[in-house]
């Protein structure tokens, strides 16, 4: 393994980071087992994987490095306003697609009639949903401001991010950059402090944690590519997953997890970023480190619908442990494969149409 190369040189030409993909897209299965396991094991102290809230920090890490990497030397010429509506594009149709499943399976939900309590909400909770305005609700639930689809709530976060890169983090200079990112990591500790943990940021109570976490991470993502910060090494996506995963499954501990949690998301990612920005796959996995990362989005964004109806289920029925881990495997591989109808028939089809309007748009 060589040393952190300061200049830059593998960021030279234009290239695709297969490991960042593949990286992505076993985050976000991590994502949905952990929920699986929060309805099984509602002490994270019982759930083998309880760090995996940690994925949306890494998310956040990746996805700046790979917006500034993707525009740092082009928005200038782009314009703030076509690249807004590129980000649109590429990621609120899933949003629509999300809050649309969550609308139906809460109404359509066959083990619970929670529906009928907020069913003269039903409509400004949808709407709310689809424009990701911040609209808690749901007590009986975890106090989601998202309650149709939880997830969305750091998409909220990262339409955040990305207007505050075209408005100010493009014209700053890196030691600018540097102090933001010192300030917001204080503040991604004091949260951490707060809470205990990071994981915050999805329900009303607890909002302003996502965005700590948000700020802090796509800072540092945007400074890890700024800087230089590649290692090459000959490390293959095999051992890039097992370190990523290594942190999500850290014994949960409520004593120390005010420093770990901080400390894997300040230190941790990226290294990983730029780790895994210097290696490349054997091209047997290349493959599927492209698949992991074109479906690692809709995954994320279609999956927890579904999980309301198990949790529903897991209320009404009491299922044993033996049975509940038969739900965890086989509604993963179902997840995931509907996530790969969602994008191959919805999302991308939604998204050629909507950038052909845009290049036709003076």
């Amino acid at each position: 393994m060589s040393s952190t190369n300061p200049v830059q040189a593998p960021l030279t030409q234009k290239h695709h980071f297969e490991i960042l993909d593949g990286l992505r897209g076993i985050a976000a299965v991590a994502v949905v087992i952990f929920h699986f396991m929060e309805f099984i094991a509602p002490d994270y102290h019982d759930n083998f994987i309880a760090h995996a809230y940690l994925a949306v920090d890494f998310f956040f890490c990746l996805s700046g490095f790979v917006i500034a990497y993707a525009y740092d030397q082009k928005l200038s010429a782009l314009g703030i306003i076509p690249f807004l509506k590129l980000r649109l594009i590429r990621l609120h149709p899933l949003v629509v697609i999300g809050s649309v499943i969550g609308l139906l399976t809460f109404v359509f939900d066959p083990f619970s009639k929670l529906y009928q309590a907020y069913s003269g909400k039903l409509v400004p909770m949808f709407v709310a949903s689809c424009l990701m305005i911040p609209y808690p609700l749901v007590h009986e639930r975890y106090y989601n401001i998202f309650h149709l689809n939880p997830p969305t709530w750091s998409l909220f976060w990262e339409y955040v991010a990305n207007g505050l890169y075209a408005l100010l983090l493009i014209r700053i200079s890196n030691k600018v950059l540097w102090i933001l990112t010192i300030i917001a990591a204080g503040c991604l500790i004091y949260e951490a402090r707060h809470s205990t943990n990071l994981g915050v940021g999805f329900g009303g109570d607890n909002v302003i944690g996502g965005g700590f976490r948000a700020f802090f991470s796509f800072f540092a993502g945007v400074l890890v590519y700024r800087s230089g910060w590649v290692i090459t090494s000959r490390l293959d996506f095999v051992a890039m997953a097992i370190l990523l995963l290594i942190a999500f499954l850290i014994p949960f501990s409520k004593s120390v997890n005010w420093f770990v949690d901080p400390g894997i998301a300040i230190f941790y990612f990226p290294f990983l970023i730029a780790l895994g920005a210097g290696a490349r796959p054997r091209a047997a996995l290349a493959r599927i480190c492209r698949f992991s990362g074109d479906i690692s989005y809709p995954l994320y964004m279609t999956h927890y619908p579904f999980l309301w109806i198990v949790y529903s289920y897991m209320q009404v029925n009491k299922p044993p442990i033996s049975q509940l881990v038969i739900i965890t495997i086989a509604g993963t591989i179902l997840l995931i494969i509907n996530a790969y109808l969602i994008m191959r028939f919805l999302d991308i089809p939604i998204r050629d149409y909507l950038k052909k309007g845009l290049t036709k748009t003076p």
